[in-house]
């Protein structure tokens, strides 16, 4: 309807409410007897064809013809309707009611009795179409006919044109506004909704959208109801109100759809659908809404008497990622076809969220003049835009180290080598070569370092997050693994799900409380116990990133956990050679030595982390004495840290210093 055309039928629309009023003044001047008998019987004669009249010029069908039709009103309901909007419009109307009940304007059950020759007693049961759909509002007397009733003050504002959302739904609803356009896998979805509901010859539709992604799930919900003429509002499930509310927020939010073609879209998204309460709020609300619903959630968990539709909603496509960034990013910034393929490969990004970067680096762009946003820009952007949030459960880590950092043996330098280039190139090889589609067990790129405390297993994984440019997190076990039976596995689901996104570095460090040997099965701790390695396997097979398990003592894990990971790398105690290579680095460039031998050094039979710690507490020595660090400086603070290893210095390690 055009604006002119709301215009007009709102003119048209209000005349012929107060042409109807005038019929139902003429109906009670016949009844309560005001005046000659025939005359009156001439005014209603008249009145009603002058309603008649009005309403073949309405543009549109009026607001109470469509209220009484949507929602199933008798000739005696809908004659209750009207004198309840009456005392409120015309006056004389309300002078009428009052004559008859002499005590107020409002409207009565033995008035409406006594002058509507279509009378029904049955219009005024709790269950009637007027108290049901809450039109009237009831104050209770002693005797239920002399109580007196008015419309509801919603219901009267629909009949004068005046449209919006009930008060007592606004606070729970948001209006789902425009989104932004849909990449086609996403239409198509859209498209069969809207064909689905199309053939069933009803908007009556319980649909659910499974997928981790809200902003998605919204915008196809969006476009689908759209299509089909309606206004999407949404609902949080967090924020729905206990047992007898929601019943009337059910039955109010049912008369308003109905009246106002409304869907709603009930977000789950961040709800705990394990909780009792919250999954009997969701589950009432799903089963009886009757307009079209859409339900968010993460997994399809509803098990629902009422018939629905489960749709999986995936994030675009690789290719649609791609389009995504082309179509967004502005031509003037400085980024290659290349670099948009890696962050496609790298990052699994939602449509909001690749505009929201692409925003971030434009607007980055502006603010810095003649600076120009590059490729590794844009990297950056999209690690802080995935970012997890999982800080109760793993610390990240600022990755420093790089290769030359890492003493180990070139051998095992050419497997973390090989380890980030599957990292680099799984899309090529997954999507492009049709590994993925084969088979999709497998595809997760796990990683076991296994060695004595100290030997580079830590550093090594900052290395290949610094070579990666990825976030580097490591798992707080602590936290992670817990006595309740069915929590560990609730946050190892936690870590994987926030990490997926942007593929960031997992690590386990000192995984051997969670990863050793599978027990036998003695009781249900050890059962569950079992389940948790079995889902951990799962997770890391399936996840997109690089996990990778740190142990000192491989011989502590399950041959057929060991026979699940990509890789298996062992960081071997550091010879005499490598020792040496491990002292030329330890001290930073502004360290001031003096006569170091690092021949003599190397020949302390320690790990690169025990030498970090020996270097540090020396020069802390130094500091104080106001010298550099010496020769005799190492000496007492290797002491202290055999001390804290409950080792003894050897004389072959000390006696030529």
């Amino acid at each position: 309807m055009s604006a002119q055309t709301f215009i007009d039928w709102t003119e048209a629309n209000q005349r012929y409410l107060v042409a109807l009023l005038g019929e139902i003044k003429a109906e009670m001047r016949i009844h309560l007897q005001q005046g000659d008998n025939d005359n009156f019987k001439n005014d209603l004669l008249a009145a009603k064809k002058h309603v008649e009249r009005i309403e073949a010029e309405l543009p549109a069908p009026a607001s109470i013809n469509e209220l009484c039709r949507i929602l199933n009103l008798s000739s005696f309901e809908r004659k209750i309707i009207l004198i309840c909007a009456g005392v409120e419009l015309d006056e004389e109307l309300g002078q009428l009611v009052l004559g008859f009940t002499q005590t107020s304007v409002l409207p009565t059950f033995r008035l409406a009795l006594h002058i509507f020759t279509d009378a029904h007693w049955s219009a005024f049961s709790p269950v009637s179409p007027l108290r049901y759909w809450r039109l009237i509002e009831l104050n209770p007397r002693d005797l239920m006919a002399n109580s007196p009733f008015k419309i509801d003050e919603q219901i009267l504002h629909y009949l004068t044109g005046v449209n919006y959302v009930d008060e007592r739904l606004i606070e729970l609803l948001e209006m789902v506004e425009n989104e932004e356009d849909l990449v086609p896998s996403q239409q198509t979805l859209a498209n069969h909704i809207t064909s689905v509901c199309s053939q069933s010859n009803e908007i009556t539709q319980l649909i659910q959208l499974v997928g981790s992604e809200s902003a998605d799930k919204r915008a196809i919900a969006k476009a689908a109801a759209s299509k089909m003429g309606l206004q999407l509002y949404s609902v949080n499930a967090n924020t729905l109100p206990a047992a007898k509310s929601l019943n009337e927020f059910i039955r109010l939010w049912n008369r308003e759809s109905a009246l106002n073609e409304f869907a709603l879209f009930i977000d789950c998204f961040e709800s705990d659908l394990t909780d009792r309460t919250t999954m009997q709020s969701v589950t009432s609300i799903a089963e009886n809404v009757q307009s079209l619903a859409f339900i968010s959630t993460v997994s399809a968990s509803l098990n629902l008497k009422r018939q629905q539709m489960v749709l999986n909603v995936n994030k675009p496509t690789a290719k649609e990622q791609l389009m995504l960034w082309q179509s967004q990013l502005r031509p003037e910034l400085n980024y290659t076809e290349i670099d948009l393929t890696r962050l496609v490969s790298q990052f699994n990004m939602s449509a909001k969220n690749i505009r929201l970067a692409a925003t971030e680096a434009s607007k980055h762009h502006s603010q810095n003049g003649h600076s120009v946003i590059n490729g590794k820009n844009i990297w950056n952007i999209c690690c802080a835009e995935t970012r997890p949030q999982i800080n109760e459960l793993a610390e990240r880590v600022i990755p420093v180290a790089k290769w030359d950092d890492l003493i180990i043996p070139q051998a095992q330098k050419e497997i973390l080598k090989e380890i980030a280039i599957h990292v680099q190139h799984r899309n090529t090889v997954y999507d492009d070569w049709g590994f993925a589609a084969v088979s999709s067990r497998g595809l997760g790129i796990s990683v076991l370092f296994y060695g004595e405390s100290g030997t580079g297993k830590t550093m090594a994984s900052e290395v290949l997050a610094n070579e990666l440019q990825l976030d580097l997190y490591r798992i707080d076990l602590s936290q992670v693994v817990n006595k309740y039976i069915g929590e560990t596995e609730k946050n190892l689901k936690r870590i994987f799900d926030a990490a997926e996104d942007g593929g960031s570095i997992l690590l386990f460090d000192e995984a051997d409380a969670l990863f050793g040997r599978r027990s036998e099965v003695k009781d249900s701790h050890d059962r569950y116990g079992n389940i948790e390695v079995s889902y951990l396997l799962q997770r890391m097979e399936s996840y997109r990133g690089l996990a990778i398990l740190t142990t000192n003592m491989k011989s502590a894990l399950d041959n057929a956990f060991l026979r699940r990971l990509r890789f298996v790398v062992q960081f071997p105690f550091p010879d005499t050679s490598q020792r040496i290579e491990i002292w030329k680095r330890v001290f930073p460039d502004k360290t001031p030595t003096r006569d170091l031998d690092l021949e003599k050094l190397a020949r302390l039979n320690v790990a690169g982390g025990n030498i970090k710690n020996i270097a540090m507490n020396a020069s802390f020595m130094a500091a104080h004495d106001g010298q550099p660090v010496q020769m005799g400086h190492i000496s007492r603070a290797a002491r202290g840290e055999y001390s804290k290893l409950e080792k003894m210095l050897s004389g072959s390690e000390i006696n030529y210093w």
